[in-house]
């Protein structure tokens, strides 16, 4: 039988309203492959936005935002790995992207994996850098497409015994970048969604996907009591490298800087701004004596979700197959429609030494 787009959502809505009603437990097997999950999101109707105005019904809204396109997306995302080291900033692209995760790579300095799915645009994406095993697993996690520029061992073993589909520019796919002469090497590593998807299309790679169910509400029940956090910090590892956001309650966004500088992209000089941030303690293990790190993404633990200049202190686990989940009191939290920046942060120091609010 032939679903109807509007009956294939309101189905959609009733499986994703059950399934945030259960309560999830934590475990699973690490460098598993992730296999797809079913697409949905929790919240389409009609509901008011921060500035007071009606959101019109949506027939179609973006798996990894909840925000409403004009038609369904169903093509596979591409897991970028983007360079964060101050030469390289800014980057380009990240304003189009629908999520983004910023882990520690080696030396205290994060590297960021931005997650393209619901946008079309044709301005550069970078500069793209290596990719590590936990920055494949967060890939992995929306069903992407792993997109780099070389990889430490432990990664490029994984990359080829598990056979990954991956676009890596120094030893599969390099037609499919460019080297920006303006930036200096290593930090000129560039391409585009159309370059991505000819890359794909070469190697014959699925070029749609079912990614997360990922829960959404334009009216999430633990904001009403939640404590206000409009001004946020958060230290990695670095003391002279600060991430911080703040909340504008005028767009409902968090405004993203760097030692006090506006994070901007360099395409179109907007701020980086997110509608959710995430914070989350995992442990980090240094693997060898270049500082190269394991982190756990499986095991759970502390996290802290920041929505409307508020915050909720609550925990992440994950279920094997499964993306990273926030729970309190055994429910799932729900995004605000919008884009998500993760930020992960190792548990060796409690919470409060990495993240600080007002």
């Amino acid at each position: 039988m032939s679903l109807t787009p509007k009956l294939r959502i309101a189905m959609l809505l009733t499986l994703a309203a059950t399934l945030a009603g259960l309560t999830a437990c934590g475990g699973g097997a690490k460098e598993a492959t992730i296999p797809p999950v079913e697409t949905a999101v929790s919240s389409a109707d009609s509901s008011p936005t921060a500035s007071g105005e009606e959101t019109p019904t949506a027939e179609f809204l973006a798996p990894l935002t909840g925000l409403p396109v004009e038609k369904e997306v169903t093509n596979r995302p591409f897991a970028v790995m983007i360079n964060n080291l101050a030469p390289a900033r800014p980057q380009s692209g990240l304003t189009q992207a629908d999520t983004v995760w910023e882990l520690l790579a080696e030396g205290g300095i994060t590297r960021l994996v931005a997650i393209f799915q619901s946008k079309e645009f044709a301005d550069p994406i970078g500069p793209v850098r290596s990719i590590r095993p936990y920055f494949i697993q967060v890939g992995e996690f929306y069903s992407g497409v792993l997109v780099h520029v070389g990889a430490s061992n432990d990664a490029f073993a994984i990359l080829q015994r598990q056979h990954k589909e991956d676009l890596d520019e120094i030893t599969n796919a390099g037609a499919y970048f460019y080297r920006d002469k303006s930036r200096k090497a290593p930090h000129n590593v560039y391409t585009t969604l159309d370059q991505l998807r000819a890359g794909a299309a070469k190697r014959k790679y699925k070029d749609t996907a079912t990614v997360p169910l990922l829960s959404f509400s334009r009216n999430p029940p633990d904001l009403a009591t939640a404590a206000a956090a409009t001004k946020i910090d958060i230290k990695f590892m670095l003391w002279d490298y600060k991430v911080s956001y703040t909340y504008d309650g005028a767009t409902g966004l968090y405004n993203r800087f760097i030692n006090e500088k506006p994070h901007v992209d360099k395409n179109n000089d907007k701020q980086l701004t997110a509608t959710n941030l995430v914070v989350l303690s995992t442990k980090h293990e240094t693997k060898d004596d270049y500082g190269r790190l394991v982190v756990d993404l499986d095991s759970g633990g502390d996290a802290v979700l920041f929505q409307q200049g508020k915050v909720i202190p609550c925990t992440w686990q994950r279920k094997q197959g499964d993306v990273i989940r926030l729970m309190k009191d055994g429910q799932e939290l729900p995004f605000l429609p919008g884009t998500t920046y993760y930020h992960i942060v190792p548990n060796s120091s409690p919470m409060e030494k990495h993240l600080t609010y007002q």
